[in-house]
């Protein structure tokens, strides 16, 4: 069921983009370069807000615009190849959705703009000089609510409040994992419960990444927000609940997927909002100029299912604080 749901309307068709994923295209309508460090079928739904958008802007792909996709698949490692190929196509803006895949287009072009709906730590990872002035070529949104690993540690003991021992999971590799597990484990440390870290580095480590947390017997995991752990949402949810742990994320995506609750900003609005950057560089304003956003909403959800699964019943002040409730 439904409470307080965040709908946002989005008419128009998704583009047709699949046939750009294969080649260069050769065309004088401008192109747009677009660098996914997840896998093209995990980050569909995002990629579809984003396309969404442009259409509302009055963009179409092979009318007035061409767009060619590279998706590292997980692996991080494959992002400085796919963004050195996207630079030598010489792109009117690249597109790169997590801070990871903006940090690599960033290591080789230093004038062409980046437009990021998930740019994290971008000050302190030299990417803009300020919020409101980035100074160089990289804009976009910034969904890290400063605060909110706090919040899901504090929603971790609400989801099972004798919890004493909590469990973190992540692949540290990624930019914007290092500041989330250092504000998660001072939290931990106010709240007077062990904190458990355990790496990710690939998708190949899930199983066993989330059976040491289980051996260490923790009483839940708060799974970091990064490019892997989103990317490879169903086996994480699914390893969680083979090993009987309640999880905590920052994006519902994951709690579709079969997780248990997410706290944090909607992605997809995010997405969406990023092709407004991408209209405005196309008429000329520069990446530079243009100010980060952040999310004006945080949202919580709850996969009811999975709670039975588990054998957990959710506490009710949680139930009625939910946005929304997968039944």
């Amino acid at each position: 069921m439904k409470r307080r749901e965040f709908v946002i309307l989005l008419p128009g068709a998704v583009l047709g983009w699949a046939r750009a994923a294969c080649g260069q295209p050769i065309s004088s309508r401008p192109l747009i370069a677009f660098l996914d460090g997840k896998s093209q079928s995990s980050g569909e739904g995002l990629t579809n807000a984003f396309q969404r958008g442009l259409r509302e802007l009055g963009y179409d792909e092979g009318r007035n615009i061409e767009v060619v996709y590279r998706f590292a698949d997980g692996r991080d490692e494959r992002l400085p190849a796919l963004a050195e190929e996207l630079v030598r196509l010489n792109p009117a803006v690249i597109v790169a959705p997590g801070v990871n895949a903006a940090v690599a287009a960033k290591n080789v072009t230093a004038k062409i703009p980046i437009v990021s709906w998930a740019l994290a730590d971008a000050v302190h990872l030299g990417l803009v000089e300020s919020f409101a002035r980035p100074g160089k070529n990289i804009t976009g949104i910034t969904p890290y609510v400063e605060g909110l690993p706090a919040k899901q540690m504090e929603l971790a003991r609400d989801v099972v409040p004798a919890a004493t021992k909590v469990g973190l999971l992540g692949n540290t590799t990624d930019p914007k994992a290092p500041p989330q597990r250092h504000e998660l484990e001072e939290a931990g440390q106010a709240l007077r419960v062990k904190v458990v870290f355990s790496e990710l580095r690939n998708s190949e480590e899930i199983e066993s990444a989330m059976g040491l947390l289980a051996s260490q017997r923790v009483d839940v995991v708060i799974i970091l927000q990064t490019a892997l752990t989103l990317s490879e949402r169903q086996r994480i949810a699914a390893s969680a609940v083979a090993n009987h742990l309640p999880t905590v994320f920052g994006y519902r995506e994951n709690v579709d997927a079969g997780g248990l609750i997410s706290y944090g900003v909607n992605l997809r609005w995010c997405s969406h909002r990023a092709a407004t950057y991408v209209d405005k560089i196309l008429r000329g304003a520069v990446a530079g100029d243009l100010p980060l956003e952040f999310p004006t909403r945080l949202e919580m959800t709850i996969n009811s299912r999975t709670a039975k699964t588990l054998g957990l019943a959710i506490p009710p002040a949680l139930l009625a604080r939910a946005d929304e409730i997968i039944e």
